[in-house]
């Protein structure tokens, strides 16, 4: 009992329902504002908590996310900062394959927020997406939302988030996905599995977004990278860092997720390999690397195997960036700790991958492949109903409120997204005239093979990812080398500096779908667009009505990040329509 932060904990020694050695805390949050969360939780191995029911195929998993602040000290300073249920990162939401999920968000903050379930395949639950003024309105401050859905044909990690400004910074958990009851991995089962988180720390993300915006330049990059929310030692402060704890012999599952906003990353073990078996959960044909290459909104399961002597490994994080952009380069650390290793016993080190080492991360996309077994069929789509060329690519407009009299933009073909005040899914549902256009431009000023100045990350449902190359693309010769066997199947996919993708999907999900780049500076420019994929045939094939308990918008006008100017180069008239999208029409099988 701890009577100055108002908490008990225990733990559980026997239980006939699968929580033995449970720990199990009850705490009472004041909001000084005659409101008090107990908040109750128990935490337990969930692959056991999982398994204890074997009756039932499918199950309902309700969880509650109670968004409030938090004091929180890292780098040797503290900072209230928004967190789920009080905790960074926040919690897992595990499930089973084919289980309903069902989650009510309460927004105890001054701000408004979303929570967006990043990578899960939302079929006809759009509304439970999560993108603010894409799919739903925000969550207002004391008002709730319940998100429902089902978790079909997706098993290993992703990620959930914030979803509305750059909240994703500390509001972001892991979502564990395991396959249904009495279906074995597709490969060796592991002795325990391990959930990694890897982030951008920032003392004040607001202060930092609202100055950049007054300049019109680029925010400052991070103070650190941190751990599963810790940075370890930093220049001027001791700070703790993350301690994974293996046994000799052993094999472990590291769930390892990207939560950081605007920064690809190298994760190493120093000593150690891994096996790579799941990426943005999609089984891959098994591949060995001393390195792992992820970025942000991108998750990979590793097999590790404690296979050295006893001891102390270094575990390292650090950014990757192939051109002249700032990013935070201090590296990330924290320890791989095996039993029985002696309290002094000194840490094995491991070489940090040059900042701009391309060849490492193309070889390590490269090995990427979908495990296209008779399980687990690929199913790439071999007919083409429309090819669809998008060139994106970063500017300078003039800005008359910025200190510089200049603002940095983002597009997509020419076009830079300006957020609507009322959510996009919304306005088609109910036919609400004025909010967005589907005149996107077909042929860009700019010649389409345009250079950007930074990789960009495109965050989409989920597609086959067939090819990515450097330089430009060859509409002749390029194709012959697509891969329509086993490509990788991602929701976050990475464009190279100066290259291009190719990316395959079905339009077999009716709603309103963000596309845009998951570095959150260049979102923030506008660098996004909505796909709207319209209904099909009979109710199976058409978007389900909305909640009832939908939020109704009302704009964060206090930070609201409004692109009213087109790019110098743009010379199509201005139009009134706030937002742009791309209409597609559904037809089955295609």
């Amino acid at each position: 009992m701890d009577p100055s932060s108002h908490d008990y904990i225990y733990r559980m020694e026997a239980s006939n329902v699968g929580l033995d050695g449970s720990l199990n805390s009850v705490k009472l949050i004041c909001y000084g504002d005659d409101s008090t969360l107990v908040d109750r939780r128990f935490e337990i191995n969930p692959v056991e908590a999982l398994s204890y029911t074997t009756c039932v195929e499918s199950r309902i998993r309700h969880y509650k996310f109670s968004v409030v602040k938090k004091n929180t000290t890292r780098l040797c300073a503290s900072k209230p900062i928004i967190t789920v249920n009080g905790k960074f990162p926040g919690p897992t939401l595990y499930a089973r394959e084919d289980d309903t999920v069902i989650i009510r968000v309460v927004n105890h903050v001054k701000d408004n927020v979303t929570i967006h379930w990043h990578g899960v395949r939302q079929l006809r639950t759009g509304w439970a997406d999560g993108p603010a003024y894409i799919t739903q309105c925000p969550i207002q401050t004391g008002q709730s939302y319940i998100y429902n859905f089902t978790l079909t044909g997706q098993r290993g990690t992703l990620l959930w988030h914030a979803h509305i400004n750059w909240q994703r910074a500390t509001v972001h958990g892991a979502i564990v996905i395991l396959p249904k009851r009495g279906v074995p991995y597709p490969f060796p089962k592991p002795d325990k599995e391990e959930i990694i988180i890897l982030e951008w720390w920032k003392s004040d993300v607001e202060m930092v977004i609202n100055q950049a915006m007054k300049l019109g330049q680029p925010p400052n990059v991070s103070d650190a990278h941190t751990i599963s929310g810790l940075p370890g030692p930093a220049p001027n402060c001791s700070s703790n860092g993350y301690t994974l704890h293996v046994e000799s012999g052993k094999t472990y599952l590291l769930r390892i997720v990207n939560a950081a906003v605007n920064e690809e990353l190298f994760f190493k073990i120093a000593g150690h390999q891994f096996t790579v078996v799941e990426v943005d959960a999609t089984y891959t044909k098994p591949f060995k690397t001393g390195t792992i290459f992820i970025g942000p909104g991108q998750t990979t399961n590793a097999l590790l195997t404690a296979d050295n002597k006893i001891g102390k490994y270094l575990i390292a994080i650090s950014p990757f960036m192939d051109t002249i952009v700032a990013t935070d380069n201090q590296t990330a650390t924290a320890t791989l700790r095996y039993k029985g290793t002696l309290v002094f016993s000194p840490t094995a080190l491991t070489a940090i991958p040059p900042r701009n080492a391309t060849p490492m991360t193309t070889n390590f996309m490269d090995n990427l492949r979908s495990l296209n077994s008779k399980r687990y069929p690929t199913n790439v789509p071999k007919i083409i109903d429309h090819s669809l060329l998008f060139a994106i690519g970063v500017g300078v407009n003039p800005c008359s409120t910025c200190l510089n009299k200049t603002r940095v933009v983002a597009d997509i073909n020419n076009v830079t997204f300006v957020m609507p005040t009322t959510a996009l899914l919304q306005a088609h549902y109910y036919n609400i005239s004025g909010v967005y256009t589907d005149d996107f431009p077909a042929n860009p000023a700019m010649p389409y093979n345009y250079t950007a100045i930074h990789r960009e990350y495109a965050d989409v449902k989920r597609h086959k990812s067939v090819p990515i190359g450097c330089g430009n693309y060859d509409p002749n010769n390029d194709p012959k080398n697509f891969n329509l066997v086993d490509p990788v199947e991602r929701n976050t996919i990475s464009v190279p500096t100066g290259g291009w993708t190719a990316i395959r999907f079905r339009a077999d999900n009716p709603g309103v779908w963000f596309l845009h780049c998951h570095l959150e500076v260049h979102t923030t420019w506008g660098l996004k667009m909505a796909f709207l994929v319209e209904n099909g045939n009979g109710p199976n094939e058409s978007i389900l009505p909305p909640p009832t308990d939908l939020p109704k918008c009302i704009m964060d006008l206090d930070f609201a990040i409004v692109m009213d100017e087109r790019p110098a180069w743009y010379s199509r008239p201005t139009r009134k329509a706030t937002s742009l999208y791309l209409r597609l029409g559904r037809r089955s099988n295609k």
